[in-house]
C-alpha cells in the first residue's frame, strides 16, 4: 500500500498570503498528501476556507491544528474543554512538568511538544510516557532546531532525543517527525525527514511511520470523533429511523 505522508506542524506566517501559498504548493512538490498548520483563535473562518481550498487545489488534505501553552494545569483542561471539538488536532506545548503531566494523561490531546531550546523543559521521561500510554497522546518531533542548531546545542538535543525515543518506544507512545518550520527553504521530503529521524536512533520502519502512518491515524481518529455519525468509539449511526 502506497504511504500516505503528513507533516502536522507546518508553520507559515499566516498574515503572509503568499508565502502560505508557496509552502503549500511546495508540500505538495515534495509529496505530502496531508499538512496541518497551527490556526490562532483570532484567524477568520473565511482563512480557514481559503486554506482548505488552496490545499484542495494543490491535492493536499488539510487539519486545523491549534497548539496550546498553557500555564497551569487547571488552563489546560478548561482550553480542551472549549476548543476540542473546533479542531482536529490539538497539541500542547509543555513548559512546565505539571502542565506536562497533565496533557499525557488527557485523552482530548493528541501531541505533546516539548521546547528544543530550553533542555531543562524537557518532561518527557518514563512517567510522561507511562501517562501517554493509556491514552492517545503521541509524542512529537520538530526537526527544525536539528537544521538550525549548531555545534553542542545540535549535540544536546540529539542526546536528549535519542534519551526520548527510546522511552517512547519502550512504552508504546507514537512519534510524529513534523516540520515545525516557518520558511520554505527549510522544507524538506518526508522521506529526508525520516532520514533526519535516524540521528536519534528511530529505524527506518518506525521513521517512515513516524511522517506517515502514525500522523495519519490521528487525523483519522479525530475526524471520526468530529463527524456528526459518532456516538461513542465503535459505535457510530448508520442510518436514523422512527423506530431509533
Amino acid at each position: 500500500m502506497k504511504r500516505i505522508y503528513a507533516d502536522l506542524h507546518l508553520c507559515p506566517n499566516l498574515n503572509n498570503e503568499r508565502q502560505t501559498a508557496r509552502m503549500i504548493r511546495k508540500a505538495a512538490a515534495l509529496g505530502y498528501r496531508l499538512i496541518a498548520i497551527p490556526v490562532p483563535l483570532s484567524l477568520t473562518e473565511k482563512k480557514v476556507r481559503w486554506l482548505r481550498n488552496l490545499c484542495e487545489e494543490v491535492g493536499i488534505e488539510f487539519a486545523s491544528r491549534i497548539d496550546l501553552k498553557p500555564r497551569t494545569p487547571r488552563e489546560l483542561i478548561v482550553n480542551l474543554r472549549r476548543l476540542r471539538r473546533r479542531f482536529e488536532i490539538i497539541a500542547v506545548l509543555c513548559e512546565t512538568k505539571q502542565v506536562a503531566r497533565q496533557a499525557a494523561k488527557d485523552r482530548r490531546v493528541d501531541l505533546l511538544n516539548f521546547p528544543a531550546i530550553n533542555f531543562r523543559r524537557r518532561f518527557f521521561d518514563k512517567a510522561e510516557a507511562e501517562l501517554a500510554s493509556s491514552g492517545l497522546t503521541a509524542f512529537e518531533i520538530d526537526v527544525k532546531p536539528l537544521i538550525m542548531f549548531e555545534g553542542a546545542a545540535r549535540v544536546r538535543l540529539m542526546s536528549n532525543l535519542r534519551k526520548e525515543v527510546a522511552i517512547a518506544q519502550k512504552f508504546r507512545v507514537p512519534t510524529i517527525v513534523s516540520s515545525g518550520v516557518s520558511d520554505e527553504l527549510h522544507m524538506r521530503k518526508p522521506r529526508e525527514l525520516a532520514a533526519l529521524a535516524s540521528l536519534f536512533d528511530l529505524k527506518e520502519t518506525a521513521a517512515l511511520e513516524a511522517v506517515s502512518k502514525n500522523p495519519v491515524a490521528i487525523v483519522k481518529r479525530n475526524r471520526e470523533k468530529l463527524s456528526p455519525r459518532f456516538v461513542a468509539p465503535g459505535i457510530r449511526v448508520i442510518r436514523r429511523g422512527k423506530d431509533c
